[in-house]
């Protein structure tokens, strides 16, 4: 009894020490691969950014590390030219499919040759940018007339790009093929004769989920596991559209390569949670193969309306200040968010990013870089240099902690600190050992991935923030 006594007190005392702690980490503890596919965006650099014979914007897309870029909405930041959207390609829909002249791949093969250039692969959005264009006035968005000539026009821009049809065809092999975007939009992206409404709602879904499973036929039927054809980014996880889908991909005897959607929120699990939920119903449908998207996903934390409004006070409250779209909370938003991704259901992933200034850029309006390009650029860092995950466990709600090891055996640790109000950090680390040099950066309301202060003593990691905000630790062992 006295043996038993004194275990107890020392599990207690045990407990009680890892409760100072926030996360640990265990280095000899490998869990899997670094997979950099889920760290992908839809930036690329725009062919109209070229100053005096440079193009600023490579080398500033290349420091971010990302994977892969997605296509969608690129024809709206690239000013005046006719890029990617199907209706720029092949504009004048009534004449034949099956004739390369009829197309113009141009500015699309200058565009798409400058993001090979930058090193990223390419994910090809099929279809049309967004069109805000109001309820009942739209020219791309609206439902095509003709299904199957537009799956042979689809089957055109992959011939194209990938066995070299056409005047400077290419064969670049671009694998990732999605359908459409956002279906689900309102009165923006698939949108009946006089505009959506409640009572046509419907009849427009089942629309695109006839429309979806033609052009997964017509594709596959084409170019077989060449491809992977997919989609149609809808604007959530919305399990009744996609078991509407599945329902008519099984009607035609097809079956999708991937499933895509996005997220614009402010938590971090829950986005990881919407790719368990669609694993159950992929399996349950019987597309067990079917791979995972997310291909829109940034950090919201105001009303959309409020982000968009025409009244400069209520826009400011949205973007300034450490709470702001892309200040010092969104970007520990992303890099917790990144985090999970590692070990989550996803197969690939993109932040969203598309144009370069702005609300989705990597710049604000004076381009200075926002903390979310140096969020991007620190993971990129991170997947582009580490190959094995090792074992981490988070004590307290909102840390985040990842863990990774290169070939060499050099370690590295990512601790997120999403809205917690902690200035004195501690993490109880393994697998270190005793006078490896210790380096640290933050990333934190006042710093921008800058050199800080970190101890390291008998396993125990500490570090410390300026203030109350939300902050990010990138540390390396060597």
């Amino acid at each position: 009894m006295k043996y038993k006594v004194i275990v107890s007190c020392a599990f207690v005392a045990a407990a009680a020490s890892l409760q100072a702690h926030v996360a640990s980490v265990d280095f000899t503890r490998v869990k899997g691969d670094v997979r950099p596919e889920l760290h992908s965006s839809g930036w690329t650099p725009r062919m109209t950014a070229m100053s005096q014979g440079v193009n600023p914007d490579v080398e500033i897309v290349k420091s971010m590390g990302f994977k892969s870029a997605r296509t969608h909405d690129w024809a709206l930041v690239n000013t005046g030219q006719r890029v990617v959207d199907t209706h720029f390609i092949f504009p004048l829909m009534h004449l034949d499919a099956n004739d390369p002249k009829n197309y113009v791949f141009a500015p699309t093969d200058h565009l798409l040759g400058l993001t090979r250039e930058t090193g990223l692969d390419i994910f090809y959005r099929l279809g049309t940018s967004i069109e805000h264009t109001g309820p009942k006035v739209h020219f791309n968005a609206a439902v095509p007339e003709d299904f199957n000539k537009v799956a042979d026009v689809f089957a055109g821009i992959v011939r194209h790009y990938n066995r070299g049809w056409g005047k400077d065809g290419k064969k670049w092999g671009i694998k990732y093929w999605e359908i459409w975007n956002e279906p689900d939009g309102w009165n923006n992206m698939w949108v009946m004769p006089g505009g959506d409404t409640e009572e046509n709602d419907k009849i427009r879904r089942a629309k695109f989920c006839e429309f979806y499973a033609l052009c997964i036929k017509r594709l596959k039927g084409e170019f077989g596991d060449e491809i992977k054809v997919g989609g149609p980014a809808l604007c959530s996880m919305n399990e009744p559209y996609f078991k509407e889908l599945f329902a008519a991909c099984k009607k035609l005897g097809v079956a999708p390569d991937f499933i895509s959607w996005h997220y614009y929120g402010d938590n971090p699990s829950e986005v990881v949670d919407a790719a368990d939920k669609a694993r159950k119903i992929c399996d349950d449908a019987g597309f067990p193969k079917c791979e995972l998207i997310i291909n829109e996903w940034h950090y919201m934390g105001c009303r959309w309306q409020d982000l968009r409004s025409a009244n400069p006070a209520v826009s400011a409250l949205c973007q300034e200040g450490p709470t702001g779209h892309n200040n010092i909370d969104s970007a520990a938003f992303t890099l917790a968010t990144l985090s999970l991704f590692q070990t989550s259901k996803y197969d690939q992933a993109f932040y969203y990013g598309c144009s370069h200034v702005g609300h989705w850029g990597y710049m604000n309006s004076t381009r200075q870089f926002n903390k979310n390009y140096y969020a991007c650029r620190l993971f990129g860092e991170i997947v582009n240099n580490y190959s094995k995950i090792c074992g981490s466990e988070v004590f307290k709600r909102n840390y985040y902690a990842l863990a990774v090891k290169a070939a060499d055996e050099s370690k590295a640790l990512l601790l997120v600190d999403f809205r917690n109000t902690d200035q004195i950090v501690k993490i109880k680390v393994s697998g270190v050992k005793k006078g490896a040099r210790v380096r640290a950066i933050a990333l934190d309301h006042t710093r921008d991935n800058f050199p800080c202060e970190a101890t390291f003593e008998d396993g125990e990691l500490t570090l410390t923030k300026p203030d109350k905000y939300s902050a990010a630790f990138y540390v390396t062992f060597r």
